[in-house]
């Protein structure tokens, strides 16, 4: 079972739910966890019965919101602290050191910060990070119009002092009007739909997918986002 950090201030939901969207159609079993403060998931992953803390079925995803950490998921799923979840793949969303440190994200297979570049988001991201005990690898994710040199630096410089390795590549998704609206109708209409979506976005969402899968075979993951697609 993999599991795979998403941290910062920025909002991650549906980024995330779209990763998830491309590796069930893969025929994975894919669980994502809202350990953000906001709990954004609560209002625009539709459930029949919300409570306190829930796992519900969305587009063949499984979503949980409202667990302290992923033995809180086990009992409400039946299963002893000893079991395994029957999970290939849990995405982990989260904006504060403390789900960071509950969902032991140090020791998850790959970890990525993503962000924009106002200071509220790259501030609040990094607020996630501030106990770290061990060094660790993030790959950053940007949300920007332009991407500047200078954005970067600025990240650079605020991360100065905090554990963390960063990758030398980065993933760059351009803040579209286009890909804004598209989401917000999905948040309507209670469906994920890739057929309207920039060709920069689905390259960000397919380039994260093979990373996540570990698969050299990018025609696969291509595939599955034309299967998602045609299903709009």
């Amino acid at each position: 079972m993999k599991r795979i950090g998403f941290i910062g201030g920025y909002d991650k939901t549906d980024l995330i739910i779209y990763i998830a969207k491309i590796l069930t159609v893969l025929e994975n079993r894919v669980l994502v966890i809202d350990a953000t403060t906001s709990q954004k998931a609560r209002y625009v992953v539709p459930v029949i019965n919300p409570t306190i803390k829930y796992v519900t079925e969305y587009e063949e995803i499984d979503i949980a919101v409202g667990f302290q950490n992923e033995d809180d998921i086990k009992k409400y799923l039946g299963l002893s602290k000893e079991q395994e979840m029957e999970y290939d793949i849990i995405l982990i969303d989260t904006d504060n050191s403390e789900g960071f440190e509950q969902f032991k994200l140090e020791e998850a297979q790959k970890n990525y910060f993503v962000t924009s570049f106002d200071v509220y988001s790259l501030k609040k991201g990094l607020e996630a990070l501030i106990g770290l005990k061990n060094a660790i690898s993030l790959t950053k994710v940007f949300f920007s119009k332009e991407m500047l040199k200078e954005e970067d630096d600025y990240l650079n410089y605020l991360s100065l002092g905090y554990k963390i390795i960063w990758n030398d590549y980065r993933v760059y998704f351009p803040i579209e009007n286009g890909d804004l609206s598209v989401i917000y109708e999905n948040q309507r209409v209670a469906k994920i739909k890739f057929k309207k979506l920039s060709v920069q976005y689905k390259d960000g969402l397919a380039f994260l997918s093979e990373e996540i899968l570990g698969d050299a075979n990018e025609g696969r993951v291509r595939r599955a986002i034309k299967t998602i697609e045609k299903g709009a």
